[in-house]
Order: C-alpha cells, then structure tokens, then sequence
C-alpha cells in the first residue's frame, strides 16, 4: 500500500483510528450503569463519532474516485477500496448496535435523515478545513439535541417528584384519618360498657325497692291482721 504520507492514506488512517476510539468506547460503555444521565451523555459521543465517521468514510470515498487514473496502480485501487469497504462494514455494524441505520439512510441524534447522496454532494465541494466545519456543525447540532433532552428529563423529574410529594401528602393525611377512626371507635366501645353497666344497675335498683316495698306491705298487713284478732 502506498505510504502513510499519501494524503488518501492519512486520512484513511485517521478514520480507522476513529472507528477504533468508538470500538473502545463501546466496551467501556458496557460497565456504566444501563440509566441515567453518565450513560446518555456517553452514548450520545458514541453516536457522534460515528456520526463523523460516516463523514470521513464518505469523503474517503469521494476522493479515492477522483484519483487519477495512472497515479496508482489498479492493484493499490483495489486495495484501498477493500480497506475502505471494510471499515464502512465496521461503522455500520457500530451504527446498527446503536439503532442508528445505515449509511446509505444515516440520522444524527436529533432523529432528521441524511441520505447518503447528500452527504456525499456537501462533502466533495469541501476540502479538509471544510469538512472539519461541517463535523464541528454537526456536532454542534447533536450537542442542543441532548440540551434540550436533558431539558425534557430535568422537566419530567420535576414533575414525577411534585406527584411524589402529592401522593405522599394524601397518604399521610389518610393515615391521620384512620388513626382518628380508631380513636373515635375506641371511645365508643368505652361508651357502650358504661351504658351496659349503668343498665345493669339501674335494673338491680329497681329490683330491691320492690322486694323492700313488698316487705313493707306483707308488714303493714300482718299488724292490721293482728290487731283484728286482738280487739274482735
């Protein structure tokens, strides 16, 4: 292959070193935790990088057509273009872990389609500084993406708490009211037994000033029965 000096060649070569940064971040994502808000941002880095590599792959793609025909040999041409197609096999594989779909129908983390033709047509208008400009773009772009998505988390929390601190707030307020239901129960059973108690009573009451009246009478009688004997 033709040497690393060749300006194809360097840039072939930072893409690959870039396909291997994502491979590496791509293993280091597995030890995150699967939410919150260390994994989002890096997976949103993950999907960017290979966002930007997409670019490159298709600038390299470009390029490699516009060489002229007698300054490689058809055996260098081919070769180039089996590295490349490799390493865009590698990318895709990336993107679909990513749920990102292939080249030929990329999107960036906002969700809006770029087909591959118009990626193509900005690129081989643009030299290197111009495609740095438009990487630095579209990064720019995915970076308000995640703003405003964090935006929308940070909203949605906020108002999952405010639920929270309702439902706690009513849960509370119907504890206090079983307690006082208890409470009210309680005394009432303690009512009852007195009311139960009272009625005993007042049963035996009456029952003792019957007996003592009917003493009084069988009394009253047995002397007036006397005295009729006495003075008869």
């Amino acid at each position: 292959m033709a040497s690393s000096s060749d300006p194809w060649m360097k840039e072939y070569n930072e893409a690959s070193r870039l396909a291997d940064d994502i491979s590496s971040m791509i293993t280091d994502r597995e030890s995150l935790p699967q939410s919150g808000p260390e994994i989002m941002r890096h997976t949103s880095a993950i999907r960017r990088k290979i966002t930007i590599l997409g670019t490159r792959l298709d600038s390299l793609e470009v390029s490699l057509s516009k060489i002229p025909p007698k300054s490689i040999t058809d055996k260098e041409l081919h070769k180039r273009q089996d590295t490349l197609s490799n390493l865009k096999s590698k990318a895709k594989q990336m993107a679909a872990s990513f749920n990102m779909s292939n080249f030929a129908n990329r999107e960036d983390l906002l969700g809006q389609n770029k087909k591959a033709a118009d990626d193509m047509s900005r690129v081989a208008s643009l030299d290197n500084q111009g495609i740095v400009g438009l990487q630095r773009q579209i990064m720019k772009e995915q970076d308000d993406g995640l703003e405003r998505l964090e935006e929308t988390v940070l909203s949605t929390k906020h108002i999952a708490l405010a639920v929270n601190e309702e439902l706690t707030l009513h849960t509370r307020l119907i504890d206090d009211l079983e307690d006082h239901v208890d409470v009210t129960n309680s005394r009432l059973q303690r009512v009852q037994k007195r009311l139960a108690v009272l009625s005993k009573r007042t049963k035996g009451g009456c029952s003792c000033m019957c007996l003592l009246l009917s003493v009084v009478a069988i009394v009253i009688l047995a002397v007036i029965v006397w005295l009729l004997v006495k003075y008869l």
